[in-house]
Order: C-alpha cells, then structure tokens, then sequence
C-alpha cells in the first residue's frame, strides 16, 4: 500500500483529469490517496473561469465514488505544495503540465531535509485531433470533456 498524492484545478473535470486520478488510486494500492484541489483564489489567476471550490471538489467525489468506488480524501490548496512539504508520501502523480511543481516540491523537500517524493506523470489524454484535452480547449468550445470535437457554429 502506497501513500499518493495529487493536485489540480480540476475546472471542468475532463477525461485527462479522470485518468490522473485512475492513475493515483492504482499507484496507492489500496493505500492513501489525497487530492488537493486549488482554493477559488488559488484558481482565480488562471485566466479563464474557474467554478467554485465546492462545485469542483463534488465533481471530483462523484467520479471517485462512482467510478472507483472510493470516498476521496479531499483537502482545499491555498498554495502549490499541500501537505507535500509536511507530510510522506510514496507518489505524486502529475501531467507534464505540472511536472515542474513535483519537481518544485521535491526540491523544496530537500532543502527541509526530506527524502523527495516519487514522481509519476501520465501522458496526455489526447483529443479527436490528437491534441491534448485541457480545460481551456473545453472552455473555449473546441472539444468536449471527453475530447469530441465539437463543431463551431
């Protein structure tokens, strides 16, 4: 059993999302795995919308306990590190998006004198077009959640 964490903004929650989090809770064995999802000001210096902490955090419980039939351990970021600065954990699983930030913790861990943390990074979720799906491309109405092109009018 393994101790894993992940961290995202989750805004919309999309098939790239959904196998970041497939991919933490089958890293973690039947261990630990803590989601953190960014605080409504954290996500705010994104520059598109972000929904509210409540309704992204429901979104991703739902997919959790629906999908993989876990109840989520859930925690609010305020700031790009979590518990990873206090706390062990066997993994962090990231996407090359935020592979920069393990790396950031992980150095940061150092400095404190702790052992860093096992980097895994999935691979993109690619759309129709073979582009990755992120949460911009949903929003501007290129694609689907689920990578579907979708038509302009």
């Amino acid at each position: 059993m393994s101790r894993v964490a992940v961290g995202g903004t989750f805004n919309p929650l999309h098939d790239g999302h959904k196998a970041l989090l497939i991919r933490a809770y089958q890293l973690s064995n039947g261990g630990e795995v803590l989601i953190g999802i960014t605080s409504n000001e954290m996500a705010g210096k994104k520059y598109h919308k972000v929904d509210d902490w409540e309704v992204r955090k429901q979104a991703v419980m739902t997919f959790i306990q629906n999908t993989l039939g876990y109840s989520p351990l859930i925690i609010r970021l305020d700031d790009p590190f979590g518990l990873t600065l206090d706390e062990d954990f066997d993994y962090l699983v990231v996407s090359p998006e935020t592979e920069p930030t393990a790396h950031m913790i992980n150095n940061r861990r150092t400095e404190l004198g702790k052992r860093p943390i096992n980097i895994e990074q999935i691979e993109y979720v690619l759309a129709g077009d073979g582009r990755p799906i992120s949460s911009t491309r949903v929003l501007r109405g290129e694609i689907d959640i689920h990578g579907n092109m979708l038509q302009h009018r």
